[in-house]
């Protein structure tokens, strides 16, 4: 059975730090004609459990917890027994949008997350949130970033529990690491390849953040 990878975008509001913004998501869908895994489930639970169809959902992993991403997830679970997985370090991110609920699982960096073929192996890249998680799959040739890498660069640093200097590090050490053709499938935008961002992001890098 072949693997395959759907992509869906869901429109709601980001609220951090007292601001609300208008946003679009990228909800990606990893997996076969039989089982899947969901990546960040934003905004519209009806809308991504269409998508996933009659197929077993086995598991909703949350690349952070920033409302936006994971505002959906609780009610996507409900309706399909899959397993919500978070970083523990994005806990209070978490407790901000679901506090009755917490995730059913812990991400740990170096686990893989395995459903309808996919490997996704979690890599732990802090910086625009404490927990923030890739996940690379190397028979894919992919990598899906969340909010830590778009085109054109890293994500957001400049509200609560994020950093700048640790987002290039983690970039730096977790993700330019990965082969150069890889295509990086992010929160938001257009997708784009870890070639193509590499030479800005080593400028920033030597530059010293």
């Amino acid at each position: 059975m072949t693997t395959r990878i759907e992509h869906l975008v869901t429109s709601g509001r980001f609220s951090l730090d007292g601001g609300t913004w208008d946003v679009d998501n990228n909800v990606w869908i990893v997996g076969d004609d039989h089982e899947a895994i969901v990546i960040d489930a934003a905004h519209d639970a009806d809308a991504i459990a269409e998508a996933v169809g009659d197929r077993r959902l086995t598991a909703i992993v949350c690349t952070h917890a920033h409302n936006d991403h994971i505002d959906a997830a609780p009610a996507l679970a409900e309706r399909t027994g899959a397993t919500i997985w978070l970083h523990h370090d994005d806990l209070p991110l978490w407790k901000q949008t679901h506090p009755d609920r917490e995730p059913d699982a812990w991400l740990v960096d170096g686990q893989t997350i395995e459903a309808g073929g996919a490997d996704l192996r979690v890599l732990h890249t802090p910086g625009h949130a404490p927990g923030a998680v890739c996940l690379y799959d190397p028979g894919l040739g992919t990598v899906f970033t969340g909010d830590t890498l778009f085109q054109g660069g890293p994500g957001a640093t400049g509200r609560s529990f994020s950093h700048f200097p640790t987002i290039i590090d983690s970039i730096r050490d977790r993700l330019l690491t990965l082969p150069p053709e890889t295509t990086v499938r992010t929160g938001h935008g257009d997708s784009t390849t870890i070639g193509a961002e590499a030479p800005q992001l080593q400028e920033w890098i030597a530059r010293g953040h």
